[in-house]
């Protein structure tokens, strides 16, 4: 066993210092990194069962637990381990810790993974402790940590290196602890809802449920291109085909080979539903009570912050039309315009520089786009999108141009996308076509038509209500996040040589 004039023997370097540690112990000590360790409790469960220990107070509950150091005193005398649930404080005597246990302290780092067995004591300073009376190396880290209070500064590195981050940052921590639980929470809700859970294909040999562009792989058995799932609406509509149920949900991951920002990363988490015999309103209830549900979870009420301001998901929401936002932001008035040149020649005339083939409704979208979208702090749903950029939506009664869709917004960021379904085969294979058309006039020589699903329609779709919700954006602001990096754990990154 290595004694106290180890570290006087050890080189300078902090890394070298750590393989020859390592090379120690497995001459002394043998294994290392022991296959083998069973703690009795976890820092959590002892915290929690000796919450009410007096201080300068010492049981006679021997405990095993286990984590790893993050800081060391007076020689290893007193050292702190974490594990996931919390920090536990181990003091090594001579009058308390046999010689065998107190010759292993010079060989621990900062950042070792130990195993400790010993009585459960109160500290006069109210520290919880552990009186070693067995210490066990379980991981030698060959590694020097960061600096624990202050992290990693990088912030390119703390997302290339998550592991670390979390290891020394408690509010990254927290987040993804929290990520999970609003995951679990909004499966709950949907199955108390009385909606089932499905999983749908990730590898399409056709792309589509939204524009975007993907991305492209190849099944070598079937010698087929294939493409990673945009989003899973057309295999979910299929599901209500079939009667399996009224009410499906899937948490997906969905692949849109764009752009990365501070919303959009390449690889994202959407929850996606389908209700038989309802509509976008009913689909803007839902939404309200799963958003004050997830607060109430996250936060013990329906009020929290958001950088230098506070939310407020306590329903109902704001709901406005698209064409009277614009109206209101700018006096253009698009449901008195007739014509597609008259919906350009108004925009123009008010400053917004429009492309010469635009519709009606994608002119009116881009204004929304520019001078509404910024406006919607507090959660608002935005109703009665254009049906030039609506293929799946029914029409609203008494106005053709407009459809039954809504798109919720907080912070001004889209949140969530809902439509009354179109549920009409011709209409809807005729939408498909034009849209095909124009994805085929852009360049967009690969999308085709998805037949299977056109088939499945023939077959009959009940009415139903449908919604697609950004849960990285939903996490983000639930966990206070500013960029969609900080809630994705291993997210999208360039290659460390670039």
């Amino acid at each position: 066993m290595a004694d106290n004039k180890t570290e006087n023997t050890l080189s300078s370097d902090a890394t070298e210092v750590r393989a020859q540690k390592l090379k120690l112990l497995r001459e002394q000590i043998g294994e290392v990194y022991p296959a083998h360790f069973h703690r009795t409790m976890t820092n959590a469960e002892l915290i929690a069962k000796y919450e009410n220990l007096e201080p300068d107070v010492e049981t006679q509950d021997v405990v095993t637990v286990a984590g790893r150091v993050y800081s060391s005193r007076n020689s290893g005398m007193f050292m702190d381990i974490h594990d996931a649930g919390g920090k536990i404080q181990i003091f090594s005597h001579k009058d308390t810790t046999p010689e065998e246990a107190r010759a292993l302290l010079p060989m621990i780092d900062i950042g070792d993974i130990i195993g400790v067995t010993g009585i459960v004591r109160r500290t006069k300073r109210g520290e919880l402790t552990i009186n070693a009376q067995t210490i066990t190396m379980l991981t030698k880290s060959l590694l020097p940590m960061p600096e624990k209070w202050h992290g990693l500064s990088d912030i390119e590195l703390r997302y290339r290196k998550r592991h670390l981050d979390i290891m020394t940052n408690e509010d990254s921590k927290l987040r993804f602890q929290q990520r999970s639980k609003i995951l679990s929470g909004i499966r709950r809700f949907m199955e108390n809802d009385g909606f089932l859970e499905v999983e749908t294909p990730m590898l399409h040999s056709v792309y589509g449920g939204a524009t975007a562009e993907p991305f492209k792989t190849h099944h070598n058995t079937l010698k087929l291109d294939m493409y990673l799932r945009i989003a899973p609406e057309l295999f979910l509509k299929r599901t209500l085909v079939s009667g399996l149920t009224d009410k499906v949900f899937e948490i997906n991951r969905n692949f849109r080979n764009e752009g990365v920002s501070t919303r959009h990363n390449p690889e994202f988490t959407m929850m996606e539903c389908y209700w038989a015999y309802a509509d976008y309103e009913d689909i803007m209830d839902l939404v309200e009570r799963l958003f004050e549900s997830l607060a109430l979870s996250i936060h013990g009420t329906t009020e929290f912050p958001f950088g230098d301001k506070t939310m407020s998901f306590k329903g109902p929401f704001k709901r406005v039309p698209m064409p009277d936002a614009v109206k209101e932001a700018t006096g253009i008035d698009f449901r008195a315009i007739k014509t597609d040149e008259e919906a350009r020649a108004a925009a123009k005339a008010a400053g917004f520089a429009v492309e010469k083939d635009w519709t009606w409704g994608e002119c009116l979208a881009f204004i929304f786009e520019e001078k509404v979208e910024s406006t919607l702090i507090q959660p608002s749903h935005v109703t009665h999108f254009p049906k030039d950029i609506s293929p799946f939506a029914k029409e609203v009664p008494g106005e053709p141009r407009l459809v039954e869709r809504f798109e919720t917004y907080c912070n001004a960021w889209e949140l969530g996308n809902a439509f009354s379904e179109l549920n009409d085969p011709e209409e809807q294979r005729r939408r498909m076509v034009e849209q095909l058309e124009q994805a085929h006039a852009r360049g967009e020589k690969e999308k085709q038509l998805d037949e299977e699903f056109l088939d499945a329609i023939d077959q009959g779709m009940p009415p139903a209500g449908g919604l697609g919700i950004g849960v990285d954006r939903l996490i983000m602001l639930l966990t206070n996040a500013p960029s969609i990096r900080d809630v994705i754990l291993f997210p999208a990154r360039r290659s460390k040589a670039d």
